[in-house]
C-alpha cells in the first residue's frame, strides 16, 4: 500500500472510530501505531496534560515507547515536558551521547535504539494540552512533507481527546483530560491481571483487551473495568487474531 493510500486508509478509521460514545484511550493508540506505519517512525506515543497542568501518559505504539513517556515524567526532563512547555515543535533533534539539553533522558533514549525525536504539541484554541511524540532510529529523519502529516495526525489526536459534541469550555475540557487519564489507570490494572493471569507480556495483555473489546463490540475502557472489577475473568479475554492456532 502506498503511502498515501495508507493516510487515507488511517484518516477514514480514526473517523470510524470517532462516534459518540467512543474509547479515547483506543482512539489514541491507534493514533500511534498508525503514525509509526505512516510517517516510517520506530515508535510513537501521546502524552496528556492533567486539570493541574502536569503530563501523564495516555498511550503509545509499544512498550519501550512506554517506559521512555515515564521516564520523562519521572525525571520531569525530554522532548515532550519541553514542547508541553513552550508550545512549539520539536522536529529532528538528534540524540547522542554527548547532547546536554536532556542529561537523564537522552541516555535512556538512545539505550532503546532511538537516535532522533520529534515532538508536536496538541493544541485547542491557543492552549497546549499534551504533545505527540515520534521516535527515528539511527539515520531517521522527518522531511517536510512528513511535518504536515504529522500536525494532521496531532490535529485528529486533539479532537479524539475532546468530543467532538463537547462545549469547549474550560470545565468540559478539564472534565474530558480527566476522564481519559482514569481510563489510562483503569487499563493498566487490566494489563497486569490479564498478564499475571495468562502468563503473557504486557504488550499481548494489552492485545487481548483490545481484541475482547473489538470483538464483543465494546469499549477499551468498559473492558479493562469488567477485568478489575471481576466481572470479566482475565484468562477469558479474547486471544488477538494473529495469535489465534489455527
Amino acid at each position: 500500500m502506498s503511502r498515501e493510500s495508507l493516510l487515507v486508509s488511517t484518516l477514514v478509521e480514526l473517523a470510524d472510530n470517532l462516534v459518540d460514545n467512543y474509547d479515547v484511550i483506543e482512539v489514541l493508540t491507534m493514533l500511534s501505531d498508525r503514525c509509526v506505519e505512516v510517517i516510517d517512525v520506530a515508535a510513537a506515543g501521546v502524552m496528556l496534560a492533567q486539570p493541574g497542568g502536569e503530563l501523564q501518559y495516555i498511550a503509545s505504539s509499544n512498550a519501550p515507547m512506554r517506559v521512555l513517556e515515564l521516564f520523562q515524567i519521572q525525571s520531569n526532563e525530554g522532548p515532550c515536558m519541553d514542547c508541553f512547555i513552550d508550545g512549539e515543535p520539536i522536529v529532528n533533534y538528534s540524540l547522542n551521547a554527548t547532547d546536554q539539553r536532556w542529561p537523564r533522558f537522552t541516555p535512556r533514549a538512545i539505550e532503546q535504539g532511538f537516535r532522533s525525536v520529534h515532538c508536536l504539541p496538541l493544541k485547542l484554541r491557543g492552549r497546549t494540552i499534551g504533545g505527540l511524540n515520534l521516535f527515528h532510529g539511527e539515520g531517521g529523519s522527518l522531511q517536510s512533507d512528513d511535518v504536515l502529516v504529522v500536525r494532521g495526525l496531532a490535529h485528529v489526536a486533539t479532537i479524539a481527546i475532546v468530543q467532538h459534541r463537547a462545549t469547549l469550555d474550560a470545565k468540559s475540557l478539564n472534565d474530558q483530560l480527566g476522564l481519559a487519564l482514569n481510563s489510562r489507570i483503569i487499563i493498566e490494572q487490566a494489563k497486569g491481571m490479564v498478564s499475571q493471569a495468562t502468563n503473557c507480556d504486557m504488550d499481548m495483555a494489552f492485545a487481548r483487551l483490545r481484541a475482547h473489546a473489538r470483538n464483543h463490540n465494546q469499549r477499551l475502557t468498559d473492558v479493562a473495568t469488567s477485568v478489575v472489577d471481576g466481572l470479566l475473568r482475565a484468562t477469558d479475554t479474547d486471544l488477538p487474531a494473529a495469535s489465534r492456532t489455527p
